[in-house]
């Protein structure tokens, strides 16, 4: 197939730090068959990008400011049909992994993988199979075999979409003011959805709430 007929994959990158979205793109368009039509530094922004270029793979962060990269793929993947999601990240935790797998990611890799495979996991994603670098395979292979309890319901059963957003925001800093402009909601709304997340969760202070989102993959300390 000469050059000029030969398919290619368009990609999304999504990652809070430019330096890493710089050297990702670099590396990507050496590959002949990828190219980089967007790079997003927020989660909210990454799903406004994958519905305005609808790219075949998008390569998302889980850790990222407004929208961690959990919500921001099951945002993409619930309206977007034949956007792939692909996680990368640093996070090898069971948390991280299985709640990015349930929100509709098609695959996995730990950052400090090599660069040939992630390469491989975008052309597979976008071929509508998973996959899942060796050591999360590990992860996940472990987890069934111990059948390890997750200790209770898990954040997306218990809070809604819109919850779950407020309760990233409190764990990262934002006050009730600033939630409300980001949401475009009134202050009223955060006041009585943070009273609703506190109920669900039974728990009653800014630390023990901020505790939670970080143990669930909401957000992480940085």
């Amino acid at each position: 197939m000469s050059e000029e007929t030969q398919a290619t994959l368009t990609i999304l990158l999504a990652d809070d730090h430019k330096i890493v979205r710089e050297g990702l793109r670099a590396l990507l368009e050496r590959e002949p068959d990828l190219i980089v039509v967007a790079e997003a530094g927020t989660g909210r922004s990454t799903v406004e990008l994958a519905r305005l270029h609808r790219p075949d793979v998008v390569v998302m962060d889980i850790s990222m400011p407004d929208m961690n990269g959990i919500d921001a793929t099951r945002a993409i993947t619930a309206e977007m049909t034949g956007v792939r999601v692909l996680a990368f990240s640093m996070e090898s935790d069971r948390r991280f992994i299985v709640e990015v797998l349930k929100a509709g990611a098609c695959g996995y890799v730990l950052k400090d993988s090599a660069f040939a495979e992630l390469t491989t996991a975008i052309r597979t994603v976008a071929a509508n199979e998973t996959y899942l670098g060796p050591r999360i395979s590990d992860i996940i292979i472990r987890e069934y075999l111990q059948r390890v309890p997750v200790g209770g319901l898990e954040t997306s059963v218990l809070l809604t979409p819109r919850e779950r957003e407020v309760l990233q925001l409190i764990a990262a800093g934002g006050n009730t003011k600033e939630i409300a402009a980001l949401l475009d909601i009134s202050i009223k709304t955060v006041e009585n959805q943070r009273h609703t997340i506190m109920t669900k969760l039974d728990l009653f202070s800014i630390a023990a709430l901020t505790k939670y989102a970080i143990r669930e993959g909401l957000t992480t300390l940085s």
